[in-house]
């Protein structure tokens, strides 16, 4: 499937960055948010420091009210205050050291920005200062990391932490399975109509990979040193092994869910 970003419902236009590898799939989707007719954008994710990039943000989102992070990983961050200072507004993020300004981010906090409404959703696991937000009137989530619009994420150890995950994604299923959420705005990979399919699959996949984890570990010698490299060897056999680096860091948070169950 090809993906070159574009607008979506009458609030939201994706902005493709150039960054495509096999971590961020089709690259980073910058989101420029805007109530119709209204004068004012929300930016969510400026994405790499690329000016190609952020001429193109720029030119979508004219006025910004206000630059807003679903979490600090560099491919979503790193252009934040060098957008937001050349645009004149303030960067708000759950991590205080993304911010710039003195407004942070949390779960249950609601950006208003001339009619526009965006519910801010605390979604951790991915990483601990993930967030998603929330549009009601699109019925849309803006998901970052959290659900990608193709394949699964990973969850890293340490800072990616699988219990805080799964209930994040239940959370997310909750909302879907409630028809507050449709579709999926993600932050790589193209838009998902079908928010609570999406949400089935993700929770099943995480399931089957965290029983295949269990299972194999009781294979091995669950004191060796390189255990978590064994299990990927086991479990992630069918995975390119580019991937494995990654697989390594999400064996090793199932691993951590398993000991603290």
């Amino acid at each position: 499937m090809t993906w070159a970003g574009g607008a979506f419902g009458e609030r939201g236009r994706c902005v493709l960055a150039p960054n495509a590898d096999l971590m961020t799939l089709d690259g980073t989707n910058t989101w420029v948010l805007r109530e119709p007719g209204a004068g004012r954008s929300v930016v969510v994710d400026p994405g790499p420091s690329i000016p190609s990039h952020l001429d193109e943000v720029a030119a979508v989102a004219g006025d910004v009210a206000v630059v807003l992070l679903t979490h600090h990983h560099l491919d979503h961050s790193e252009a934040a205050r060098e957008l937001a200072e050349r645009l004149g507004c303030g960067v708000r993020a759950l991590d205080p050291a993304q911010r710039l300004g003195s407004e942070g981010l949390a779960g249950g906090d609601v950006v208003a920005v001339d009619g526009l409404e965006v519910r801010v959703v605390a979604t951790p696991g991915h990483t601990a200062d993930s967030l998603s937000f929330l549009l009601p009137a699109e019925g849309a989530v803006l998901t970052g990391d959290t659900v990608l619009g193709r394949g699964t994420t990973v969850v890293a150890h340490p800072d990616g932490r699988l219990g805080a995950y799964l209930d994040s994604l239940d959370r997310l299923h909750e909302l879907a399975a409630a028809h507050e959420v449709g579709t999926i705005w993600p932050g790589h990979g193209p838009v998902i109509d079908d928010a609570l399919g999406a949400l089935d699959f993700y929770l099943a996949h995480r399931r089957e990979r965290l029983a295949q984890v269990e299972a194999a570990v009781a294979t091995l010698d669950a004191e060796a040193p390189d255990v978590a490299r064994q299990v990927v060897e086991i479990v992630y056999a069918d995975v390119d092994e580019v991937l494995w680096g990654a697989a390594e860091l999400s064996v090793r948070a199932q691993l951590a869910h398993l000991s603290s169950r």
